[in-house]
This record gives C-alpha cells, sequence and structure tokens, in this order.
C-alpha cells in the first residue's frame, strides 16, 4: 500500500469508430452536390448570356442589313445628282460663253438674225386634208 501508483490510470487505446468515417462521406457527397450545384449554375449563366448575345447580334444584323439598304439608295441618288449637277455645270458654261451668246438669244429670246430664214416645217396630208374640208365645191 505504500508503493507508489501511478497518478493516472494506464491509457489504454480508444478505439476507433466507424461513426467518424460516415461524416467524412457525408463531407464528401455534400462537397460533390455543392460542386453539381455550381457547375449547374454556371451552366444556366452561360446560356443566358448566350441568348443575349445571339439576340444582340440578330438586332444588330438586321440593323446592318437596313443601313446598307439605305447606302444603297443613298449611292444611286448621288450618281443621279452628280448627272444633274454635271449637266447643269455644262449649261452654265455653255450660257457664259462669248461664242454661244447669239445662238443663246434666238433660243431664248425667239429672235433670228436677219441673215438667216426661217424654215417651218409642215405635214402635206395634213395640210391636203384641211384643204378638201374648207372647199364646199367638192362635195
Amino acid at each position: 500500500m505504500n508503493a507508489i501508483q501511478p497518478s493516472r490510470p494506464p491509457l489504454q487505446p480508444i478505439q476507433k469508430r466507424r461513426v467518424i468515417l460516415r461524416p467524412k462521406r457525408h463531407l464528401r457527397q455534400r462537397s460533390y452536390q455543392v460542386m453539381a450545384l455550381e457547375s449547374t449554375a454556371k451552366i444556366a449563366v452561360n446560356l443566358v448570356i448566350t441568348a443575349v448575345a445571339a439576340s444582340a447580334l440578330a438586332q444588330l444584323l438586321s440593323y446592318h442589313w437596313s443601313q446598307q439598304q439605305k447606302l444603297g439608295e443613298i449611292s444611286t441618288e448621288v450618281k443621279l445628282m452628280e448627272e444633274h449637277v454635271n449637266g447643269l455645270q455644262a449649261e452654265f458654261s455653255r450660257n457664259f460663253d462669248p461664242q454661244q451668246t447669239k445662238t443663246i438669244m434666238q433660243q431664248q429670246g425667239y429672235r433670228f438674225d436677219p441673215s438667216q430664214r426661217r424654215v417651218v416645217l409642215m405635214n402635206h396630208d395634213r395640210r391636203e386634208d384641211e384643204q378638201t374640208e374648207s372647199s364646199p365645191e367638192e362635195k
């Protein structure tokens, strides 16, 4: 009794329970679920972004086609206006050409040079018809 006794009881090895392994499995399953949820969320977000990009692209293409059509119409109008401007420039240069003043005066004023003779074209068939209708002796 007087012997020295250990202050602590001898340590016995603690048996590992299988219950401890179950939480690890549960954590693994939970991490797989979290990863699956995260992947699903990423896919959903990417699908939404793809849909938005596709609709924006469709709108841009329709806008581009309408702008190309307007550009074609404008280029056609520009060509017509260029032709019109070229004609006006030619007429302008003709109007201020000193060599053309006599002919321009004749065209615009209906005056003729005394040295010129007036030529009047007549339709002979019409003239004969008028003469036959106007003469009462033939009827």
